[in-house]
């Protein structure tokens, strides 16, 4: 259970020898087991065809799945069957993994350029769910500063024939952080059940959204019985409140108006200013 808490840890940890040049988060993708999910790259915007594609599971060394130099495109080691493919587009490169099984579950990062000079385009964490249960998520609308955001995880088990035995689990909510900095954990909830559990159970999470440092794409994960399982994520945004646009349009208006009277005010003063002048000299 610990190697797979430390998923949590390594949605955005990955050391590799060049950095990107630009901050930015480390994406997130569920799979099932026995599914197939592909992984995108964009090609280097300084042009060149060289790409690597590297794996890092929880506890262990960096591998490289697969890279392209000069006109020679090769997949590595174990990843050298046929699971795994590679393609691309004029602007991206896939890497597609058949049959997903829970030991590819790591981040994948993929480095792209010319034979001189490569940067790590983008890195994705695939979380991958066991044969007994799934998520569903419900999708969240863009609140406003201050509005408070209701997130909600369902967890859905696939044997309906028997219900199971859910004892004691723990329910991770958190936030992936930005570049090199580690996730965000929002709240953890412990349960114990001595019962057999329904077919589903609901996970809720209410938090109010300060500022757009609270925005970002939120994850739960239930952890039981030495597994962990994912949710798809809650992507919240914030937006203007309308009434305080009006309110701040109509400051800057009356603003508006009061200096153009006061400079109104000022230039009729000074022209009969000039004429009592002229009529005294």
């Amino acid at each position: 259970m610990t190697g797979q808490l430390g998923a949590l840890i390594l949605l955005s940890t990955v050391s590799l020898i060049h950095p990107t040049e630009v901050r930015q988060q480390i994406a997130f993708v569920v799979a099932e087991i026995g599914g197939n999910v592909t992984l995108r790259c964009p090609m280097s915007e300084k042009g060149g065809n060289f790409f690597h594609w590297y794996k890092q599971s929880p506890g262990y060394m960096i591998q490289t799945v697969a890279a392209r130099t000069y006109n020679e495109q090769k997949l590595y080691g174990e990843f050298n069957n046929p699971r795994f493919t590679v393609t691309e587009s004029e602007s991206q490169y896939f890497l597609t993994i058949r049959n997903v099984t829970k030991e590819d579950e790591a981040t994948y990062s993929c480095q792209t350029g010319t034979a001189y000079s490569q940067t790590f385009a983008n890195s994705t964490y695939l979380a991958v769910n066991g044969n007994v249960c799934y998520f569903s998520y419900i999708h969240t609308d863009s609140v406003q500063p201050g509005d408070i955001v209701n997130l909600q995880c369902s967890l859905l088990f696939n044997d309906k024939e028997n219900k199971v035995q859910f004892g004691e689990h723990n329910v991770y909510w958190f936030r992936p952080g930005s570049g090199g900095s580690h996730p965000s954990l929002i709240y953890t909830h412990r349960n114990r059940s001595n019962e057999e559990e329904e077919r589903s159970c609901v996970y809720s999470l209410s938090k109010t959204i300060q500022n757009s440092s609270n925005t970002g794409t939120y994850y739960c994960a239930v952890v039981t019985c030495g597994e962990i399982f994912f949710g798809e994520g809650t992507n919240v945004k914030t937006r203007s409140n309308p009434d305080q646009v009006v309110i701040v349009l109509g400051v800057l208006l009356a603003c508006c108006a009061t200096v153009t009277a006061a400079l109104t005010f000022c230039v009729i003063r000074m022209s009969v200013c000039e004429h009592c002048k002229g009529r005294f000299i």
